[in-house]
């Protein structure tokens, strides 16, 4: 298909339970439980119907019979005479008193599709039994066969009647044969077993429903308990997954044990290789540094210089490949609390001549998801430039977010920074002030190791007057 433009278009896919069961983000747990539930529900109203409807079909068919009687009763008990019908007493007592709720009646067609009566029961004290509206054609359609049919009685209450059409000896016209009986308990009798019916499926539904919760809650503890494993394998809590699970899911805790040892692996290797390329460089730099400095003169002094700049470049590299490194391997965790505290006393001690205060603030429980010596490396940069260009004061302040990362910020009350200068400050081998000793790499490196564990550093004015710096690192739980 195309859209109006030319270009192709797809025609849109139809919904369907598979899409709708396997749609992410929903809980399994609650799609099982909702995907029984709605069954055991449509399975009791359909079982709550069909025992309600049996019942009352069943109440009718009983009725019919007692009707079917009172009119053979009625046709044995009927003669036929020139003068007209003659009813004999009827041995049913029921009959006999008026009002009782059962009661019988003779009538002939009228030829307008109405029926004349010609004799009743006493039962009726005078009343007719009513007739619906083409009930005659339904009679003649169906002779001598019995009709039956719902109508309101005397005094109002609810009658089953039965009728009938047929010939009896000595007439040529045939007879309409009606009998009647109330139905007021019989309908009493069905809403008590409706009632019962629907509270016993109600209870028994709701039985279910937490039998059903229970079943996968109990069937589908393995899945929390390999989920609760794998939790603490990425939190640092665990190496690997140490329990066994049933067959149907101990495949996949084997494989990510697999795919753990294949992680530790590669980074291992990644280690070794960036530790044989340390040694093979650092060496001949060391020699041409040494040689280099002997001599005097200005081959000597150039040689100098940038073999330091080389090996400076070399470190800045070798340590970046080393923390992109150790940013992949699972189940790493520093406690921020005790770097800070350890990287604010040793500073302190630095910068005594200037007696710098280094406040800081972080919970014990708030941790580093990486290695120590990274974060030591992160935090001691950003500490230590804040204390060479603080006056007096250094804050520190470290608190988790709701996104699983934690948040640094360091600042000082010194000169500050420039907001057009914030950026290229941020660059490698940038100095904002030749003045001060440096390499202009602290920073960094800050930004190096910070973006290899997908971090983020962020520059910006404090309110103490100086320069504020925040730090966005993974967080582990400790």
């Amino acid at each position: 298909m195309t859209d109006a433009s030319g270009g192709e278009t797809t025609a849109a896919e139809p919904k369907s339970w598979g899409r709708w069961i396997g749609r992410p983000g929903r809980s399994l747990t609650r799609r099982l439980i909702w995907l029984a539930a709605a069954w055991i529900v449509v399975a009791l109203l359909l079982t709550g119907w069909a025992l309600t409807r049996q019942y009352e079909e069943s109440t009718l068919r009983r009725l019919g019979f007692v009707l079917n009687e009172t009119i053979d009763d009625v046709v044995l008990a009927t003669t036929v005479t020139p003068e007209g019908v003659t009813v004999a007493e009827i041995k049913d007592s029921l009959t006999l008193r008026p009002l009782s709720g059962k009661y019988w009646a003779i009538g002939e067609l009228d030829g307008q599709g109405g029926v004349r009566m010609l004799a009743r029961s006493p039962s009726l004290a005078g009343e007719d039994l009513i007739v619906p509206a083409g009930l005659a054609d339904r009679l003649s359609d169906a002779f001598g066969q019995t009709i039956s049919y719902n109508a309101e009685g005397p005094i109002d209450r609810p009658l089953r009647v039965a009728a009938s059409l047929k010939t009896l000896p000595g007439r040529d016209a045939p007879l309409v044969l009606m009998a009647g009986i109330d139905r007021s308990t019989i309908d009493a009798d069905a809403r008590q077993f409706a009632t019962f019916t629907w509270i016993a499926l109600l209870i028994l539904g709701v039985g279910l429903v937490i039998a059903v919760f229970l079943q996968v809650q109990i069937g589908l503890r393995p899945l929390f308990g390999l989920r609760n494993e794998i939790a603490d394998v990425r939190k640092g809590k665990a190496a690997r997954i140490a329990h066994s699970y049933p067959v149907e899911i101990q495949p996949l805790a084997e494989q990510v044990n697999r795919l753990l040892d294949q992680n530790q692996e590669t980074v291992e290797r990644q280690r070794t290789h960036v530790g044989n390329l340390a040694h093979a460089l650092k060496t001949p730099l060391s020699v041409m540094l040494a040689e280099a400095g002997t001599q005097e003169g200005v081959l000597p002094d150039m040689v100098r210089k940038q073999t330091e700049v080389m090996k400076a470049q070399v470190d800045h590299h070798l340590r970046r490949a080393r923390a992109a490194a150790r940013a992949q391997l699972l189940g790493e965790r520093t406690p921020i609390a005790e770097v800070i505290d350890e990287l604010a006393v040793m500073l302190e001690r630095v910068f005594e001549w200037k007696n710098v205060e280094i406040d800081w603030r972080a919970p014990d429980e708030l941790g580093f998801r990486g290695e120590r010596q990274d974060l030591q490396e992160i935090l001691g940069n950003l500490m230590e430039n804040a204390c060479k260009w603080a006056k007096r004061r250094v804050r520190i302040s470290a608190g988790p977010t709701h996104l699983g990362q934690m948040v640094v910020v360091v600042e000082d009350d010194g000169p500050g920074l420039p907001a057009d200068q914030r950026e290229a400050a941020l660059q490698r081998g940038m100095r904002m002030d030749e003045t001060t000793p440096g390499s202009g790499l602290g920073l960094s490196i800050v930004v190096e190791l910070t973006r290899a564990y997908g971090g983020k550093i962020t520059l910006g004015d404090s309110d103490m007057g100086g320069l504020k710096v925040l730090l966005e690192l993974p967080t582990a739980e400790i």
